[in-house]
């Protein structure tokens, strides 16, 4: 496999540091998989398939392991990260009318990054915010008792 088939446009080298300082300080699949992620933003296939090669672990373990927590990502991830709750109180206090307005300014469904890579929106099942239902998390920050007017203004403020 040459670099570049493996690496999709990522550099070889960077993946290769990592597994090698990973073995060096003996650290296991997770801890690699978050400095890749921290490294390349996301855990593209071709990472994924390098990782497993230069481990000598089997591909299937490492994408288990990459789709089984939420923390890792598969795709790029937009530069704003809107994460709406649907838990209870937030849905019964208007979380989907909350919903239907960031689907329209963003043009996209739950769980997608829009084209530009401006934003990522995610449906999340609980903030622990639910006193300031209905609430949403914009790049780490909660916001809350969300209207649709209010709603419009952050995602207009997001550059």
């Amino acid at each position: 496999m040459t670099e570049e088939e493996c690496r999709g446009g990522h550099d070889f080298a960077v993946i290769e540091a990592i597994a090698a300082k990973a073995k060096e300080e003996n650290l296991g699949l997770i801890p690699i998989l978050q400095r890749t992620q921290e490294t390349i933003g996301y855990l593209p296939k071709e990472a994924l398939r390098t990782l497993a090669e230069l481990l000598h672990v089997p591909y299937s373990k490492v994408f288990g392991v990459a789709t089984f927590y939420a923390q890792f990502h598969l795709t790029p991830r937009g530069r704003h990260i809107i994460q709406q709750c649907d838990g209870t109180a937030c849905h019964v206090k208007g979380g989907p009318r909350i919903r239907r307005v960031i689907e329209e300014a963003l043009g996209i469904p739950p769980g997608e990054t829009t084209s530009d890579l401006k934003a990522t929106y995610e449906i999340v099942y609980c903030l622990g915010s639910c006193g300031l239902a209905p609430a949403a998390m914009v790049d780490g920050k909660v916001v809350g008792r969300l209207t649709q007017d209010k709603m419009k203004r952050i995602l207009a403020s997001m550059e």
